[in-house]
């Protein structure tokens, strides 16, 4: 597993082991997630989306606490998958970074409480399937509008946006920050998973 320029956020491309029957891989082992982030993953629901290509979902976080930390990956076709560091108080406050996660690379990200989570289909019937640490709940989930100017991020253009109409009207990172709408960094960090052990990024990994 390697850090993202999120803090708090890690890849990994797991091996996968071929043969005349067709492929096994283990997209999760919660062993590996623990001994690289310091951290258990107590799984709390499974999800599943497929989405044309152009749709983009996102940008989606939880209040913290308790938040909801997600574990990613993408089963067929292709997505852009983006972390956002929503954090108030966070010295990387603002920043994102992106990771093409396919049904050939195997790749799968892993994102702690109070970051910011979306992904833009690059496929038709692009299904990607996440765990999380804690189960959907409408009364504390919020979201960023993917397309705000301020964090810039770089969507593929080369397809029309498609977004559901709560994502097309969410507001931009400054309106939900003033409105007191973010985690912050501190309580964040006080969410008992324990401590953290970085490793260099892989440029590789990143889009």
């Amino acid at each position: 597993m390697r850090p993202l320029k999120v803090p708090g956020a890690w890849t990994t491309s797991p091996p996968s082991f071929q043969d005349d029957r067709g492929s096994f891989h283990e997209w999760f082992r919660g062993e590996d997630l623990r001994a690289v982030t310091g951290r258990p993953f107590h799984l709390a629901q499974g999800n599943c989306s497929v989405s044309r290509r152009g749709v983009v979902r996102g940008i989606h976080y939880a209040d913290v606490p308790p938040g909801q930390a997600k574990y990613v990956t993408c089963v067929r076709g292709a997505v852009r998958d983006v972390v956002v560091d929503l954090r108030t108080g966070s010295p990387t406050f603002g920043v994102w970074d992106a990771v093409r996660l396919d049904a050939d690379n195997r790749r799968a990200v892993f994102l702690s409480e109070g970051l910011g989570h979306g992904f833009q289909a690059l496929t038709d019937d692009a299904t990607v399937v996440y765990l999380t640490t804690s189960g959907y709940d409408p009364s504390r989930e919020h979201a960023v509008n993917p397309f705000d100017p301020r964090l810039g991020i770089a969507w593929d253009g080369d397809t029309p946006p498609v977004l559901s109409a709560r994502d097309t009207a969410a507001p931009g990172l400054t309106a939900v920050e003033a409105a007191g709408l973010l985690p912050s960094f501190d309580a964040c960090m006080n969410v008992p998973t324990g401590a953290t052990r970085p490793l260099p990024p892989d440029p590789e990994e990143s889009l």
